[in-house]
């Protein structure tokens, strides 16, 4: 497919021309959507989709005539990724502090926390509702952080969470890098909780194997920079939207028809549910979650994303034949949704087997 598409075209700067991968893509991925994001904006990496959701956030809220809408929320906890822009939203201090000065302001409110929901949206909504004049966007990553340890929440939080971005006009940004392409079940995260954001960032399982993604967003946002000129989004890098991406993205959604990757989805995460439920009742696992082709165990240590428990685990999993990349004291799977059944049960036996054997010498 790469082949074919190098011979009819190999590369086209997407400023100012189209070309037919782009198009059709483009009408593909508003076609599987959450209802109401019908325009893309294609870039390069998922950092660069979420910079490109900051950025349209703001100049959309200056030509709608709220100027003064340029501040962020996000939570604790949160990894958007590493350019300025993601960094300035993330919530974790380890990645963070090199860069103080530099990142820009965000508002971070509480991690709703399996028994503090309630609290948390408080929190969240009191930030919302008393600087709501002032702020852009509200950016999560649905239902599950990544980055911060495979932490899950309740679906109710974000379906309260659009309704306190509609009550007070601010846009919701959905953060699907991760997330999204069926990684927690569904096609999108956010359908867990039945909504549609304002704009929704995509990359990853995207294009596969070549640097890709996009950042969906509605018509009104799109209405925003209609007009003259100097109403556009002035962003763009030589690769955003590139032909052989674009038509490798294409063949990555047709292998999800084809396979039905999410039908394997569905049925691999209940191996995973099962190995997690038996990973709990180990010695020193304080608390396990799955959800979809995601699943974690948090040890009884520190807590710390820079624990070294998670790293003893990964030692023993090594020397049994799996690469484990822990999250401090968090040891967690999220394998290919693709993955052969035999070899899910071999991943998730060495798990199991590695954790116990961590916790029968500390």
């Amino acid at each position: 497919m790469l082949a074919e598409q190098a011979q009819a075209l190999a590369h086209c700067a997407l400023a100012g021309i189209a070309h037919e991968p782009a198009a059709r893509l483009a009408e593909e991925l508003c076609a599987i959507a959450p209802t109401g994001l019908s325009r893309v904006f294609f870039t390069d990496n998922g950092s660069g989709a979420i910079e490109v959701a900051v950025k349209m956030a703001v100049q959309a809220w200056r030509q709608l005539g709220a100027p003064k809408k340029t501040r962020f929320v996000a939570l604790d906890g949160a990894f958007h990724g590493d350019t300025i822009g993601a960094a300035s939203l993330g919530g974790i201090e380890i990645f963070r502090r090199p860069f103080a000065g530099v990142l820009f302001e965000c508002a971070h409110a509480p991690f709703p926390e399996h028994d503090g929901y309630a609290r948390a949206f408080d929190a969240i909504a009191r930030i919302v509702r008393e600087g709501a004049s002032e702020i852009a966007a509200v950016v999560v990553e649905p239902i599950v952080q990544g980055a911060s340890g495979m932490r899950v929440y309740d679906e109710a939080y974000l379906r309260e969470l659009r309704g306190l971005c509609d009550r007070h006009d601010v846009f919701l940004v959905v953060d699907e890098v991760f997330t999204g392409y069926g990684r927690t079940g569904p096609m999108w995260a956010c359908e867990h909780a039945g909504i549609a954001p304002d704009l929704m960032c995509v990359g990853k399982v995207f294009a596969s194997i070549v640097p890709m993604a996009a950042t969906l967003t509605t018509e009104r946002v799109f209405d925003a920079f209609r007009g003259s000129k100097d109403r556009a989004l002035y962003y763009g890098h030589t690769f955003c939207g590139y032909p052989l991406g674009a038509a490798l993205a294409r063949e990555v959604l047709a292998i999800y028809r084809d396979e039905d990757v999410l039908g394997q989805v569905a049925r691999k995460s209940l191996a995973i549910r099962r190995a997690f439920d038996r990973i709990a009742t180990l010695p020193g696992v304080a608390r396990v979650r799955s959800i979809g082709m995601i699943g974690a165990a948090d040890l009884e240590t520190s807590g710390s994303y820079l624990g070294d428990a998670g790293w003893r685990v990964y030692d023993e999993a090594r020397a049994r034949g799996a690469y484990l990349r822990p999250l401090g004291d968090t040891v967690y799977v999220c394998p290919p949704l693709t993955i052969d059944d035999a070899d899910l049960e071999a991943l998730l036996s060495i798990v199991e087997e590695s954790i116990r054997a961590v916790s029968r010498v500390t």
